[in-house]
């Protein structure tokens, strides 16, 4: 179920599905670097102001599932206009800021981005732009990336499935709107 919070910037409404922490796992795959599976953080959030805000942190995982070290991290605001018109402006730790432009789909909550500039550090890898597709499917963020190096013609090189976190916050505010339930429990079902 998606919630819109009361102090969600009305602007924003479109967007209140990706709010909130979200984490899970993924593949990165692209010539010239290490194919892994990936563990994968990101936080959506807001303050009232007419953007969201974006957090993304994702380490390689080992054939256990377990952390073996950092892979990527990027931050950046997501706003949207009337039309559903998505622009967002990214920082990646590799030394690379974009701009990307995109939409949201009509009618579902899927969100197809494509850079529109990009700039590096003299520090970063080769890299002149990319897509991503981010979509609300069954209560889960799912989102595939493509890159395109001046070598590398674009391709998919990430994809993630996420499962949205709850926290204890929410799980008390859920406690507290719970209806009564009969004493044996299974009467609430029938």
């Amino acid at each position: 179920m998606i919630e819109i919070p009361s102090d969600l910037n009305p602007d924003l409404v479109p967007l209140a599905f990706l709010l909130g922490t979200w984490e899970g796992a993924g593949v990165s795959d692209f010539p010239g670097a290490e194919k892994c599976n990936f563990g994968q953080s990101v936080t959506f959030s807001h303050d009232g102001r007419d953007f969201i805000e974006y957090h993304s942190h994702s380490w390689v995982l080992d054939n256990d599932g377990n952390k073996v070290r950092p892979l990527e991290s990027e931050s950046g605001y997501w706003r949207i206009d009337k039309d559903r018109k998505v622009e967002v402006v990214m920082v990646r730790d590799q030394g690379i800021v974009e701009i990307w432009y995109g939409e949201l789909a009509d009618q579902k909550p899927q969100i197809d981005l494509a850079t529109d500039a990009v700039a590096r550090t003299a520090a970063s890898g080769p890299y002149s732009g990319g897509k991503r597709l981010y979509g609300y499917v069954k209560s889960d963020l799912m989102w595939v990336g493509e890159k395109a190096t001046p070598e590398v013609p674009l391709r998919p090189y990430m994809s993630a499935h996420l499962k949205k976190v709850v926290t204890p916050e929410e799980v008390a505010e859920m406690a507290r709107n719970l209806p009564d339930m009969p004493d044996d429990g299974i009467a609430f079902f029938r």
